[in-house]
C-alpha cells in the first residue's frame, strides 16, 4: 500500500510540473514525457502536446501510437491525432486501424480515421468492416457515415469533426 501511496505522490507532483510547462508550452518537455516509464504521465503527455503543439504534435503522436506497449496509451494516441484534424496524421491512423493488437485501439483509429474526414481514408475504413471486432466494424460504419456526409455536402467543419466518431 505504501508503494501505491507513493508513486500516487509522485504523480501528483509530477502533475504540478507538468501544469506548469502545459501553462508556458513547454513542447520539448511533454516530447520528452512521451517515453516516460509511467503510463499515466505518457497518456497525458500525448493529450497535452496535442493541445499546445497543433500539428507539429503529429509525428510524435504517431510514434506513440506505433510503439507505445500500453493499449490505453495508443487509444488516446488515435484519439488525439483524430482531434487534431489532419492529414498528416492518416497514416499512422490507417496502420493502427489495421495492424494494431488491440480492437480498442484499432477502434479508436477508426473513428479518428472519420474524424478526419478525409477521402483518404475511406479504403482503409473499407477495409476494417472485415475486422474481426465488431467493435471495429462499427466504428468503420460510423466514419465511413460521415466520409458520406462530408462528401454530399462538400465540407469539412467544427459539426462535421464532431460526429465522425
Amino acid at each position: 500500500m505504501a508503494a501505491k501511496q507513493a508513486v500516487s505522490n509522485n504523480r501528483i507532483k509530477l502533475f504540478e510540473e507538468m501544469e506548469k510547462k502545459f501553462d508556458s508550452k513547454n513542447v520539448q518537455y511533454f516530447k520528452k514525457l512521451l517515453t516516460h516509464k509511467d503510463s499515466v504521465v505518457r497518456t497525458r503527455a500525448v493529450c497535452i502536446l496535442a493541445e499546445i503543439a497543433g500539428e507539429n504534435a503529429v509525428g510524435p503522436i504517431s510514434k506513440v501510437l506505433k510503439s507505445d506497449d500500453n493499449d490505453l496509451v495508443r487509444h488516446e494516441a488515435a484519439f488525439s491525432l483524430g482531434q487534431l484534424g489532419f492529414n498528416s496524421g492518416i497514416p499512422a491512423l490507417a496502420e493502427a486501424t489495421k495492424k494494431d493488437k488491440s480492437l480498442f485501439v484499432r477502434h479508436e483509429a477508426a473513428v479518428a480515421l472519420g474524424v478526419i474526414g478525409s477521402e483518404d481514408a475511406r479504403e482503409t475504413l473499407s477495409q476494417a468492416l472485415n475486422d474481426e471486432s465488431e467493435e471495429v466494424r462499427d466504428s468503420a460504419v460510423l466514419a465511413i457515415a460521415n466520409l458520406d456526409y462530408i462528401k454530399t455536402v462538400n465540407r469539412r467543419n467544427k459539426f462535421t469533426s464532431m460526429t465522425g466518431g
